[in-house]
């Protein structure tokens, strides 16, 4: 009894406090930024309000208008019949002129006719029965996106295609004033906007920072120090250019590519579902790290692998790449309807084919039409018919490798696919690939989306408003990819190049890459965008080209440094008045610490491997059959690039987890990037840089000429590529010392401890010294610097 009290005493005492605060506290509450030389004081009241945003003088139907009626008036007035209420239609010109009222005398537009538009009407009505969008909605417009609306009418409600869905034009690079900070077109467009915005690029960032942020990029791999030495000292003026060229035609260069693209293909080492089993498909992730490294053109690279096996005379290799569709998710449960899971394999298909290389959110179109796009529900089951001849079942069997199939054997492999690496203790094996089996069954549009409500009968038809799908193209997938590929396509080129601006900067021009249509962002620079689109096809689909010319600008070279006056004009960063900072990738971030520790081996290709994974995690979600128990590689399977970690879909590895990766359930072209406690409990506890923490005490202890201080430097400079400064120098001697003395009187603690990791820990090595440089190391693997972009 006597105990309670007390909790509730406090906790009276607890809310009186607060309440006291808050009556006290200053209701226009500042936020402090801190810069290096000074504070900052930001008051919220300097915050600038959607409601103060500067109507422009000349609006853009595509850029101003369409994203609000989009967002607010879509659901009731745009693509879908089934939604839309009083035959009222906001994503057609058309649409929006029909006569409304009983009399069909009232009208929502009016060109140049303010006041007897509806839409103005009833956006402004003060009766809330009347006010658009209505109260239920929970939908609102903001004063500024009002004013956006009555002056389009104002000024002629001018109407125009989307953007995206317009092929794109290469416009004149334009003219800046400060032409020599500019380094090619690239820097042109962004220089242009950011003089408009009275903003100035950034200072170029030091060499070490460059050739850092260019190794991830490229190869996803740190530079060793001679590759920094070399280019710090080197003083051409292509020096920079010569890094990028080294790193392009690195076997890593494949490795690196590979990675984004086994999230875009839904690759994994299991079938996925309640039993889990395991498949194998690494031979066709070897092709796509050989295709990356080959530089195959990116029209060829997707051409192969949508219908590599319906070229005429299709090689091996082209059947091998046809893979691609088969990286989807198969049941082998008992007690399924086959057919069920046999269409949403279909579906699959189609939906990663759709976000891959269109950007859309076809998936939405499924079941109705689409609610925002202009993608019927028939066009829908259009793109589905082209991957719905396949002879495959809903329901595999256990220990099957469900057709269609081909055998690869030691000889085949050695003679036409010599970039598989095959093992010798594996003598053949079976690989998924795609070969239809025309007439096998009707196309036919699903009613509700369902497998057993067949409805009419639907020819192979694409996106209307994408570009119409003409006789020129066969109907199969070979057609589909001349499609995806014809000049006249607004989309394939613009997605592509967009996702290697991604790749550069952590974000795409259109900052959603998976969504290019009304409900996706709008490019920050549509210019550029369609400059980069139409140079990529001009020069023959050039990855390593385009990222080349990315690499070379002076946008990419800027230093990262945020200044108050950045922050508060463009907290995001997409004027790119400096480089972008952001934790690097899962992969990144473990094989950085293998490579500067110097246990990374570097092999390419061939199965996936097992390195460290906390026990019993495979047994808690498995059904009792199939892979119930994580047996860990020994040897070079626990230091092969993250590339190569085997992934089990229903669980996958929990570190990579934990640091954003996706779960490859489904296509998935954009990662999240968040920062959690549990990404630091990894970098503090994870075998794997625990090891590497090890291996690179013992290396530096063996180095005897070197000095405390000299230790400490070359270890800082692995692992951030450049030199501490005096103040750092001095704190991680300190911190040094004091793991000495924090592990001096328990030697044999210390020895234990040391001993759980595969390394052999020479004997004339103090395990006291050994300690204390394993946590220093561990330490510097855990500061931002290490696991940051810039």
């Amino acid at each position: 009894m006597k105990k309670r009290n007390i909790v509730l005493y406090f906790l009276l005492f607890f809310v009186i406090t607060v309440f006291i605060k808050w009556l006290i506290s200053n209701p226009k509450e500042e936020y402090i930024l801190l810069a290096k030389e000074k504070s900052t004081v930001l008051s919220l009241e300097q915050k600038t309000s959607e409601n103060e945003k500067k109507v422009p003088e000349k609006i853009s139907y595509s850029f101003d208008v369409k994203p609000i009626l989009s967002d607010k008036c879509y659901a009731c007035h745009g693509p879908d019949a089934g939604t839309r209420e009083a035959g009222l239609r906001f994503d057609t010109e058309d649409g929006a002129y029909v006569p409304l009222g009983e009399n069909n005398d009232r009208y929502a537009v009016i060109p140049g006719d303010v006041e007897n538009s509806e839409m103005m009407k009833r956006i402004f009505a003060k009766d809330v029965h009347k006010l658009m969008p209505p109260t239920h909605s929970n939908l609102s417009l903001n004063d500024y996106e009002k004013k956006i609306l009555k002056k389009w009418i104002k000024d002629g409600a001018k109407w125009n295609t989307h953007w995206a869905f317009k092929a794109p034009e290469k416009s004149e690079v334009p003219e800046v004033n400060d032409k020599k900070w500019v380094n090619n077109e690239v820097d042109h467009f962004i220089l242009k906007k950011l003089e408009s915005e009275g903003l100035t690029p950034s200072v170029i960032a030091t060499k070490e920072k460059l050739i850092r942020r260019i190794s991830f990029d490229l190869t996803g791999l740190p530079p060793t120090l001679e590759e920094i030495n070399d280019f710090t000292t080197d003083t051409s003026p292509n020096a920079f250019e010569k890094i990028i060229d080294r790193l392009l035609a690195s076997d890593a260069y494949g490795e690196r590519m590979a990675l984004d693209w086994m999230e875009v293909a839904r690759y994994a080492d299991t079938h996925g579902y309640q039993d889990d089993l395991e498949r194998t498909m690494w031979p066709w992730r070897d092709w796509v790290i050989s295709a990356f490294n080959k530089n195959l053109p990116y029209n060829q690279f997707v051409k192969w692998q949508l219908a590599g096996d319906q070229i005429d005379n299709a090689s091996l290799e082209q059947i091998v790449a046809s893979g691609f569709n088969r990286n989807h998710k198969i049941t082998q449960e008992g007690g399924v309807i086959d057919e069920e899971y046999r269409v949403e394999y279909v579906m699959d298909r189609t939906n990663t084919t759709s976000k891959a290389f269109m950007g859309l959110t076809m998936e939405c179109a499924r079941c109705h039409d689409h609610k925002y796009d202009p993608i019927s529900q028939k066009e829908f089951y259009g793109m589905y018919s082209f991957f719905n001849q396949l002879n495959e079942k809903g329901r595999m069997e256990y220990g099957e490798t469900p057709e269609p199939s081909i055998t690869l054997g030691q000889k085949m492999v050695k003679e036409k696919l010599p970039f598989i690496s095959m093992p010798d203790s594996i003598p053949k094996v079976k690989l998924m690939v795609m070969k239809d089996e025309k007439g096998i069954r009707e196309n036919r549009l699903l009613n509700r989306g369902l497998y057993d409500a067949p409805g009419e009968k639907v020819p192979y038809i694409l996106p209307e408003k994408v570009l119409p799908f003409s006789d020129q193209y066969t109907e199969d997938r070979l057609g589909l990819a001349k499609w995806f590929f014809d000049d006249k396509n607004p989309l394939t080129a613009r997605v592509m190049v967009n996702r290697l601006w991604q790749q550069m900067f952590g974000a795409g021009i259109v900052t959603t890459a998976d969504d290019f249509g009304n409900q996706g962002a709008l490019p920050t620079h549509p210019e550029l965008l369609d400059w980069l689109a139409v140079t990529f096809k001009e020069e023959g689909w050039d990855i390593k080209g385009i990222l080349k010319k990315i690499a070379l600008s002076a946008t990419y070279q800027q230093d990262s440094k945020i200044t108050p006056k950045l922050l508060e004009k463009d907290p995001k960063n997409e004027l790119l008045a400096r480089a972008p900072r952001y934790k690097l990738a899962a992969e990144a971030i473990r094989d950085n610490a293998l490579a500067v520790s110097g246990l990374l081996v570097k092999k390419i290709g061939g199965p996936s491997v097992k390195p460290y994974q906390p026990p019993g995690l495979w047994a808690e979600t498995a059904s009792g059959q199939g892979l119930t128990r994580y047996i860990e590689d020994t040897g070079e399977g626990l230091h092969r690039r993250s590339l190569y970690t085997f992934w089990k879909r229903t669980v996958p590895p929990p570190s990579m987890l934990t640091f954003d990766a996706a779960s490859r359930d489904f296509c998935s072209v954009q990662r999240q990037k968040t920062s959690t406690p549990l990404q630091a409990l990894v970098l503090m506890n994870d075998p794997q840089l625990i090891e590497a923490s090890i291996a690179m005490a013992i290396q530096v202890l063996k180095k005897e000429a070197f000095d405390e201080k000299q230790k400490i430097e070359v270890l800082f400079r692995k692992i951030t590529s450049r030199y501490p400064d005096e103040i750092e120098l001095n704190k991680l001697s300190q911190y040094l010392n004091e793991q000495r003395e924090r592990y001096i009187k328990n030697d044999t603690e210390i020895t234990e401890r040391l001993q759980i990791n595969t390394l052999d820990i020479p004997e004339d090595i103090q395990p006291k010294e050994l300690r204390a440089y394993t946590a220093l190391v561990s330490l510097l693997f855990n500061l931002d610097e290490t696991i940051t972009k810039s």
